[in-house]
């Protein structure tokens, strides 16, 4: 009985240390370097979504994009905050039976998602059809500190229970333990 006890305890601490999709994530111009967006991903009732929370304009974009494009009831809507990776469920490390919006023509394509062991990666593949039939893209988690960079609007929809002060105050611990570490 006890054997099955730690048995259980054990399971239960693996499960418990496996990494999520929730968080912010950075997509990256694999030809320049430089940051494309970040995306935040947030769990609701066992399914993940993700939103376009920081963008990074090029010279001569409009600062306030809409997506006129879309074809949903994400048509005309902020591209700042636009959920586009949509109702992913978790297996693990493995995302499926979602969406994943391209916001520059309007279309959605089926997607699944793989987080990296260490949670640091996240591969997201849009598809048509069959899986075989689509592109991977690799995101990149960011850190804790990270949250602070964001605009208010995203913190206050989508991060309701975290406030500006508070993600300041968590960043400047996250800091603050770095250096300690460094030291």
């Amino acid at each position: 009985m006890a054997a099955l006890v730690l048995t259980v305890a054990a399971a239960h601490s693996t499960l418990a240390a496996e990494p999520s999709a929730s968080g912010l994530w950075q997509k990256v111009d694999e030809q320049t370097g430089k940051s494309v967006g970040w995306f935040l991903f947030t769990e609701n009732d066992g399914t993940y979504q993700g939103m376009i929370a920081k963008m990074f304009l090029r010279p001569g974009d409009p600062p306030n994009q809409a997506c006129s494009a879309c074809k949903d009831d994400r048509k005309d809507q902020p591209l700042l905050g636009l959920p586009i990776v949509r109702d992913m469920k978790p297996n693990g490390l493995y995302y499926e039976g979602g969406n994943i919006l391209d916001p520059r023509d309007g279309n959605i394509y089926s997607a699944m998602m793989t987080l990296s062991p260490d949670g640091q990666t996240l591969t997201v593949r849009g598809y048509l059809g069959i899986a075989l039939f689509g592109r991977d893209e690799t995101w990149y988690r960011l850190p804790e500190t990270a949250y602070k960079d964001l605009d208010p609007i995203i913190i206050v929809h989508y991060l309701p229970g975290m406030t500006t002060a508070s993600i300041k105050r968590k960043a400047n611990q996250s800091t603050a333990k770095s250096s300690n570490i460094a030291r």
